[in-house]
């Protein structure tokens, strides 16, 4: 069980960091490079290449203002990608969202919210249980702990206000 995460700038780290965590606590190997589609495209397409055969499932890419890392991404493998969009410019991440949802047809990539690499790590844990019933069941016992979780906040709000 493998995942890649690709960022364009160190800077993405603090976003991407729940990513890795997360991964990390269902049992996948994540391999984590800072490669920039503008600065370090070689690397980048080296990295992917190398992903591609290594058992890598899928790919978390996290980019901010023009954000065509993940669509470099999704250009260059068939796998599954998850598209980050950071922010951190003037236009507060909107700019990475419409750059990484807007691909065109044949070359998608999965986007999740402004800084939402906690779902992108669930996205892609989803997408690995497919072939991995350990993680589905990881994920249905996750899932049961957010309901108990939700159940006993709302169970003190009635004791609360009642």
């Amino acid at each position: 069980m493998r995942a890649a995460i690709v960022m364009g700038s160190t800077s993405d780290l603090p976003k991407l960091e729940p990513a890795i965590s997360i991964l990390k606590s269902f049992g996948v190997t994540v391999d984590v490079r800072c490669l920039s589609a503008h600065r370090a495209h070689a690397g980048l397409s080296a990295f992917i290449e190398e992903a591609n055969s290594n058992g890598t499932e899928v790919f978390i890419a996290g980019a901010g203002m023009a954000a065509a890392l993940p669509g470099v991404v999704a250009s260059q493998t068939v796998l599954p990608v998850i598209g980050v969009p950071i922010s951190g410019s003037t236009l507060d991440g909107m700019d990475a969202l419409f750059s990484i949802v807007q691909m065109p047809p044949g070359i998608p990539v999965a986007t999740v919210a402004i800084n939402g690499g906690k779902n992108a790590a669930y996205l892609a844990l989803q997408i690995m249980a497919v072939k991995h019933p350990e993680i589905r069941e990881g994920l249905l016992k996750h899932r049961a702990e957010m309901e108990e979780q939700a159940m006993k906040a709302n169970q003190e709000m009635i004791e609360k206000y009642q």
